[in-house]
């Protein structure tokens, strides 16, 4: 099949598709943005709409279409299913008669680079992470332009804690140079979660070339100020970010202003399985945020405060002291119950800061942008009022960056209108009343639409024509219409200008010269508006650092108000922080499992010091409370590192540099790994990581294999940690009674049960975590809780009674045996046992007995 030959517009098209080969480009065509070719049909795949072409057989071009007016929703599916996207615009208007309009892209976004609040997820950071893996290790770079956040870090053992803390902060674009292969194991995790992979040209992460660039930015001599100082493959990944965003965004960022070294020292790390199954920011059985603990602790009011709380629940702090600043702010918050109340109401004013700074900064903003910055900077000076009276150092802090933005206020007050339009090139953008020259061509417009206003009156009482009609066509302008029966009566000066279907229309020269003063008048204002605006947008810009700096202060306020909220209606108390290596909670709670329930929740203690009390086991029936009591023992010390007050009557905690799971049953049939392989990989993972100071917990390991080989498993698991991991605090929750034996073995491991009471044949569930092990597990009557048929149950009984003394296949006597739990180390026969047992004591002299314990002694020697 021959290509067929292209019109002059598919070349301009193809023009501009060359400049932006992995994007999506579409083209502007009057009142619809079109896809041609491959993109048309990724198009239209992914937004589900019709696919069409613009010729057909041979010479089809497949084309798809969105309305102008409605694209924002559709980029917004394209950005959101990893898509990148060009936006081309029609440069000038159409003339009649032009055949080709001018065209040329505008706008390039991408999922790592968007600004558009409507694209966004107002409580979560929209990470760009950038790449470079040499072969001793890696670097790494995060930024998001909205919040003007540069992270950068580099490993030179490429250490799981480094990657981790890279996919905690859930990238949703990845920079790695072409070179590096897409099934390298970073990228193809990341590609697994979705996340868009843009191939760089190696060049832009030479070393040399990306210092001069971060310098030459950042205005600075050397980068040691940021604490970059002798960095090579970090700074390589940050320079490749930056090239790229100037690429796509504009040269000039200037609310880029700092970097930030990324370390995984410096909190605590949490790999993405404790985040899962401790349920932090979404739940595990339908990835919602309601249910997470999260969502209970979120009464953030800005959006700066949300992505801020999230960020906390996430690298949660190490430096005691860094908590205890926390905990005296949302302590002094607490108290005084009325001006948190007002903080509250003035927070609630102010929109995301943050983000409006930024687009502002690249030139992106448009007028109700800048609205929605002067609301915000309204509440400003009262906040700040708030805040003054409190002592602690983190509110006093933030009062101080809450500096004066009362004369940026006042020019957005004077220049805007109150209710502008998004789009920039159709005025109302500007008060008449903030720029003279304005004003006069609003009133020479004014004047003239006037005059045309009254002209049909006058020509009607002038012609004698009553039909008479002035109307105004977009593409011929005013004229004077008149109907054929009444076109005798036409004065000598008017001049012909359309034939219509039943008359035709006129023009004066009086009226030419008034439709050239309103249409120029119109288009002159729109110029100047935009004009002005710039001005004001580039006045804005100006003050981006200072914004900035409110905004994070904003979002501080925010996120400890929303702590403090939720520790005064629930009860929270302060936690004391220490490193003694004791984590002791007196009636603790679960913080979700009591916010989301009606009931009272029946609280529990625990005692871990690494030393005597270093491993609990904890038995007991499914649905009694393991699972919970062990989630809410991480949770509480996850709080308690975040800086928050916890559910408890008191609690006394030690910081813990990781917390780990090994909690639920998963696969990933997508990897080709069973529920067993991924628990025991999990298991693996920390038993390669923990630390002595490291909080672990452990939930049923080795159910997915067969009995004896997952109680050697779990046995050997526990062993481990006891002696490789001397001052770890372990929870270890079980079905296998079997390990119960091993708080006789190992000094530092403890026997729990969670106590449950019998009554008919019914189990009543306590949910109380009592000492002392347990050796039954109760599920015949959970499993007749959740429904199961009586026949199943009754059959079900009558089975578990047999295995208990080994007669499910008739080879034993029930009679014979009394009921016997199967042990780990079940006694095998022995011939001194059996000696033992046949002995008759009354007829043995005391000289016999010593002869045979001699001969026992021996054998039992030799044998051994």
């Amino acid at each position: 099949m021959t290509t067929p030959e292209l019109t002059p517009m598919m070349r301009q098209y193809r023009a501009l598709k060359q400049r932006f080969p992995d994007h999506i480009l579409l083209f502007r065509l009057g009142d619809f943005y079109e896809m041609f070719f491959e993109d048309a049909e990724l198009g239209a795949r992914t937004l589900q709409i019709a696919l069409t072409s613009r010729q057909k057989g041979e010479g089809r071009v497949p084309m798809a279409g969105i309305p102008h007016h409605a694209a924002e929703g559709y980029i917004g599916r394209l950005l959101q299913a990893g898509i990148k996207v060009a936006i081309s615009e029609q440069m000038e208007s159409p003339e009649k008669g032009k055949a080709l309009l001018k065209r040329e892209v505008v706008r390039v976004l991408t999922p790592g680079t968007v600004t558009d609040a409507a694209f966004l997820d107002r409580t979560r950071n929209n990470f760009l992470l950038s790449l470079w893996v040499a072969r001793e290790g890696i670097g790494a770079a995060l930024v998001d332009i909205g919040t003007a956040e540069f992270w950068v870090g580099e490993d030179a053992g490429k250490s799981q804690a480094f990657v981790d803390a890279l996919l905690l902060r859930q990238p949703v674009e990845v920079l790695a140079p072409s070179t590096l292969p897409q099934d390298a194991p970073l990228l193809k995790r990341l590609s697994e979660d979705g996340t868009t992979i843009t191939a760089r040209d190696p060049a832009t992460y030479q070393l040399r070339s990306g210092q001069e660039l971060l310098c030459h930015h950042f205005q600075v001599q050397d980068l040691a100020g940021f604490g970059l100082g002798g960095m090579t493959w970090g700074i390589q990944a940050a320079a490749s970010a930056l090239l790229y965003l100037k690429e796509t965004q504009g040269d000039a960022l200037p609310h880029l202003t700092r970097l930030q070294r990324l370390q995984t020292h410096d909190a605590m790390v949490l790999d993405e399985t404790a985040v899962r199954t401790l349920e932090l920011t979404e739940t595990v059985h339908d990835r919602s945020t309601r249910g997470s603990l999260y969502d209970v602790l979120n009464q953030s009011l800005t959006p700066m405060g949300a992505r801020l709380l999230r960020q906390w629940l996430l690298r949660p702090l190490l430096d005691a002291k860094e908590v205890s600043a926390r905990q005296d702010a949302i302590a002094e918050l607490i108290d005084a119950p009325s001006e948190r109340d007002q903080l509250r109401r003035e927070l609630g004013a102010i929109g995301d800061l943050e983000r409006l700074t930024s687009r502002v900064s690249i030139g992106l903003a448009h007028a109700r942008d800048l609205i929605g910055l002067r609301e915000s900077l309204r509440a400003l000076p009262e906040l700040k009022s708030v805040v003054s009276r409190r002592h602690s150092t983190l509110l006093q802090e933030s009062a101080a960056a809450l500096v004066d933005l009362a004369p940026l206020q006042s020019l957005l007050d004077d220049a805007l209108e109150d209710d502008p339009p998004v789009a920039l090139h159709g005025g109302r953008l500007i008060r008449e009343s903030f720029d003279q020259a304005l004003a006069d061509l609003k009133r020479e417009a004014r004047e003239a639409r006037a005059w045309i206003a009254g002209l049909e009156a006058r020509e009607r009482r002038q012609t004698g024509i009553q039909s008479l009609k002035v109307r105004f066509n977009r593409v011929f302008g005013y004229g004077i219409e008149v109907s054929k029966a009444n076109l005798s009566m036409v004065p000598p000066h008017y001049l012909r200008r359309q034939t219509l279907s039943g008359g035709e229309r006129f023009i004066t020269p009086e009226l030419k010269e008034y439709e050239a003063k309103v249409l120029g008048a119109e288009e002159r204002v729109r110029q100047l508006e935009l004009e002005i605006f710039e001005n004001v947008r580039a006045s804005v810009a100006k003050e981006a650092l200072t914004l900035l700096r409110a905004a994070r202060a904003v979002a501080l306020l925010d996120c400890l108000q929303s702590l403090a909220e939720v520790a005064a209606s629930r009860g929270y108390v302060r936690p004391l922080i220490s490193d003694d290596g004791v984590i002791e909670i007196l009636e603790g709670r679960h913080p979700v499992l009591e916010a989301l329930s009606d009931r009272p929740f029946i609280p529990n203690d625990c005692l871990l010091d690494g030393q005597s009390m270093q491993c609990m086991i904890l038995t007991g029936p499914n649905m009694a409370g393991k699972s919970t009591f062990m989630r809410q023992v991480a949770l509480i010390v996850l709080l308690a590192q975040v800086g928050s007050f916890v559910p408890a009557r008191e609690a006394r905690i030690s910081v813990v540099d990781r917390i780990f799971t090994r909690v639920g049953a998963m696969d990933n049939l997508a990897k080709g790994q069973s529920t067993f392989l991924v628990e025991m990989m999990e298991t693996a993972n920390i038993l390669h990581n923990a630390t002595a100071k490291s909080l672990v917990l452990l939930d049923e390991v080795g159910r997915g294999t067969s009995t004896f080989d997952g109680l050697a498993i779990a046995w050997a698991v526990v062993e481990h940690l006891h002696d490789s991991c001397p001052g770890a605090k372990i929870l270890f929750a079980t079905h296998y009674h079997e390990l119960t034996q091993l708080a006789d073995r190992l000094h530092a491991v403890k026997n729990f049960h969670v106590a449950v009471r019998e009554w008919n044949d019914e189990v009543v569930f306590l949910h109380k975590v009592r000492p002392g092990g347990t050796d039954r597990s109760y599920g015949i009557q959970v499993a007749r809780l959740a429904g199961l048929p009586r026949p199943v149950i009754t059959r079900a009984k009558a089975l578990l009674s047999q295995l208990e003394v080994g007669d499910l296949l008739g080879r034993r006597d029930p009679k014979s045996e009394a009921p016997a739990q199967l042990g780990l180390f079940s006694p095998l026969p022995h011939p001194v046992i059996d000696e033992l047992a046949k002995l008759n004591l009354e007829e043995m002299t005391p000289l016999q007995a010593l002869t045979l314990l001699a001969e026992w002694q021996t054998k039992l020697k030799e044998s051994s």
